[in-house]
């Protein structure tokens, strides 16, 4: 059974290496900066899950929105688990306890962006009961 739990700062080598097999390469001080600034934000939490080897199989984040222009909700920055642990229900037990975290703090929804490439990842939130609300473009400028 997969035991879910907050990520800790001894997390941060497999947590780079899950950021990278979602597509965004960081190494482990990079995403330890990042994990103290969520926590140092209250930017939400991250929450691993961790194999009966003490292994972790995947990561969760999750945030709180509080746009003007709609109901505070709360928003999966992040869900990804480890090729070797994929289809064992473990993005399914990270999903399920970041809504437990959402609904806790009293948040009605929980919303989901996911790029139109990642068509596998589309149909597991339809089969976890997500409803696809819209498409948009994303625009950056930096700094």
């Amino acid at each position: 059974m997969t035991m879910i739990r907050v990520a800790a700062h001894s997390d941060a080598g497999e947590l780079a290496s899950l950021s990278g097999q979602l597509g965004y390469p960081a190494d482990a001080a990079t995403i330890l900066r990042r994990l103290e600034g969520v926590a140092s934000h209250h930017a939400g939490v991250v929450l691993v899950a961790v194999d009966p080897h003490g292994g972790l199989g995947g990561f969760a984040h999750v945030e709180p929105r509080r746009p003007l222009i709609a109901e505070p909700f709360a928003e999966l920055a992040a869900l990804v688990v480890f090729e070797t642990a994929r289809r064992q229900r473990v993005g399914s037990a990270l999903l399920a306890a970041a809504e437990a975290w959402a609904r806790e703090r009293g948040y009605a929804s929980v919303h989901v962006r996911s790029n139109v490439i990642r068509e596998r990842a589309h149909r597991f939130y339809l089969r976890e009961g997500y409803i696809e609300k819209k498409r948009q473009a994303v625009f950056v400028k930096r700094f």
